[in-house]
């Protein structure tokens, strides 16, 4: 096995007296796992900070057997980390990726996805300009892991017109005639979810509340469940922040 690849680094473990198993995901070629020889070095250890872009190359003589992976810094985002909210939000984002993806299976639109969040991240520390598009990123990865919400048609009545809520149970919008008397048992469904544009704060905790529920039941379960702490963690700052 011999991949050379840009990747997002998404988690780094300590592997030995020296070394460390860094995680990153690859455009074409998925989330990768290598062993990095000096790894928790001074020089090499900073280049594996979640979040920062490196080139990766993994050798290894087998499919099975953990490659070795030699890493090249593109550009580090270690400096977000000096704010409480690009951190936690940064943590939440390269656990969540790291603990959800399989290893090996491309997921291109993620590793766009993320790409993106980041930059926003980068562009306006402050969260107003990027804490929405972490919603959107939920609901992607969702819809990739075969967990996609139903959110183009109400499902009591087929049609598309004034979706504003969404069932917990089926994962499928509902329209506001069809909620009537209903509405404390459903999740609120912003608009922006569905057509874009710019939210509101009130909007993106009701987004983030309605992408939680699907992550914490569906894909981050059992010993997967950890990074469910980095979330609310993150949630936490964020209500902070509105305050």
């Amino acid at each position: 096995m011999h991949l050379i690849a840009d990747a997002i680094v998404l988690a780094v473990r300590a592997h030995g007296e020296h070394g460390a198993v860094a995680r990153a995901l690859t455009p074409a070629d998925g989330v990768r796992a290598g062993y990095v020889r000096g790894g928790r070095s001074r020089r090499i250890g900073p280049i594996l900070q979640p979040a920062n872009l490196i080139r990766g190359e993994w050798r290894a003589r087998s499919d099975e057997q953990l490659p070795v992976l030699t890493v090249e810094l593109l550009h580090s985002r270690a400096a977000l980390f000096a704010a409480p909210l690009p951190a936690a939000a940064i943590e939440w984002l390269a656990a969540l990726t790291a603990v959800a993806l399989p290893e090996a299976q491309p997921f291109p639109r993620l590793h766009a996805a993320l790409a993106g969040v980041l930059d926003a991240i980068e562009a306006a520390p402050a969260a107003r300009g990027w804490a929405g598009s972490i919603a959107r990123y939920e609901l992607l990865l969702l819809a990739e892991l075969g967990f996609g919400l139903d959110l183009d048609r109400c499902v009591a009545t087929g049609g598309a017109d004034d979706l504003a809520f969404v069932s917990p149970k089926s994962g499928a919008a509902v329209s506001r005639a069809a909620a009537a008397g209903y509405e404390s048992r459903l999740f609120a469904l912003p608009s922006f979810m569905r057509e874009g544009g710019e939210a509101g704060w009130d909007d993106v905790l009701a987004a983030l509340d309605l992408t939680g529920h699907f992550l914490a039941r569906d894909v981050l379960t059992d010993r997967r469940a950890e990074p469910l702490v980095a979330r609310a963690r993150l949630l936490d700052r964020l209500k902070r922040a509105v305050a």
